[in-house]
């Protein structure tokens, strides 16, 4: 087996701190990777006319659903 070393205090807070730098170097830089691109959404009218349709199934919803 290989001898395993207690964790170090000075490991620890290098980590810590390297984190830490990092986290506040992504927050502080510009967003460059992310430009802003505006998308229309296109959206098609349904080939029957769509839309909700009051059918023998959902009126016995209706009658199963009552209080």
């Amino acid at each position: 087996m290989q001898d395993q070393q207690k964790p170090s205090r000075r490991g620890f807070f290098f980590g810590a701190a390297a984190t830490g730098a990092a986290a506040a170097a992504i927050v502080a830089l510009p967003r460059l990777a992310t430009p802003e691109v505006q998308v229309e959404a296109v959206i098609a009218p349904p080939e029957n006319g769509g839309g909700y349709r009051l059918s023998e199934h959902v009126k016995s919803y209706y009658k199963t659903a009552r209080l």
